[in-house]
């Protein structure tokens, strides 16, 4: 995928505005040292590089906003693509098809809006970065936590973030036991997972991480109606809400998914998480 097309696709899903313009005035007048109005419809801003970024009236900059994330990400899935050769990482290895399956797919949280610039994020049961990674590269205030039970892929995501420069946490451990530990419990504004799992055994993995107040964002496919009607009493024991249940398409593929936004309203009694393996084997 190109990066016009990476581009547009972010606009088409309606996360670019915020995340990749939102803080245009921080990012480039900052170093600028002047700025021409050349058109009512066109603002030229003109950099110390004498390099020239383009914003239109649909709030759209040309070959400048984007390129430094793009290249980060281009980095990241030619790494990934090598690593597994060797790596059980990823079924997905043709370019085009880890941008809308893997980075786009991720980036959809953005839709959420309260998501914030400087939130504290973990992502339980990260694997291959997802959806944390791409996160970190569109939004680099965020402060990310990785936590997988693989050390190899654990491994893999520290080797990521020294190569594209990306100050983040990583965890290898399981979430049933760090969600116990006083350094992690509700410590986080947000958690974010993509992990196949059951929606309630999902919750009992999160929530106990998030603090009262903040979210567990989770990506589910289309059988998230079953999963939610039968996450009722894992809800009502971790003091949770779903807040919301938002539509995700990808352009130019027929993939859609739904993010399913639960708020923590109350402190999660101790005996949650169960001990490892109980929340799958027997969820709530």
């Amino acid at each position: 995928m190109k990066i016009e097309q990476f581009e547009k696709s972010l606009i088409e899903m309606g996360i670019a505005e915020n995340i990749v313009y939102g803080n245009l005035s921080d990012r480039v007048l900052s170093g600028a040292d002047k700025i021409e109005v050349s058109s009512a419809d066109d603002i030229v801003i003109k950099r110390e590089n004498d390099k020239t970024a383009y914003i239109d009236n649909d709030n759209q900059i040309i070959n400048s906003a984007i390129r430094e994330k793009y290249d980060k990400f281009e980095i990241y899935r030619e790494y990934l693509v090598e690593k597994n050769k060797y790596m059980n990482l990823t079924n997905i290895v043709e370019k085009d098809e880890v941008y809308k399956k893997h980075f786009l797919d991720s980036l959809s949280v953005f839709l959420f809006d309260g998501l914030k610039e400087g939130n504290s994020v973990i992502d339980i049961g990260t694997g291959a970065g997802f959806p944390a990674v791409p996160m970190k590269i569109m939004m680099p205030s965020l402060e990310i936590t990785l936590m997988d039970s693989l050390k190899k892929r654990v491994n893999f995501l520290e080797e990521v973030g020294h190569n594209i420069s990306l100050d983040m946490n990583y965890v290898h451990g399981r979430a049933e036991d760090y969600g116990r530990r006083k350094d992690f419990r509700e410590k986080f504004d947000i958690a974010v997972s993509r992990a196949v799992a059951n929606f309630s055994t999902l919750l009992e993995y999160a929530l106990p991480f998030v603090k009262v107040g903040g979210f567990f964002i989770a990506l589910k496919g289309r059988a998230y109606k079953e999963e939610l009607e039968s996450s009722k009493r894992a809800l009502k024991e971790l003091g949770s809400e779903v807040m919301d249940i938002m539509d995700v398409n990808i352009p130019c593929t027929d993939l859609s998914h739904k993010l399913i936004i639960v708020k923590k309203h109350q402190p999660i009694v101790d005996k949650y998480p169960r001990k490892a393996g109980t929340p799958q084997k027997k969820p709530l």
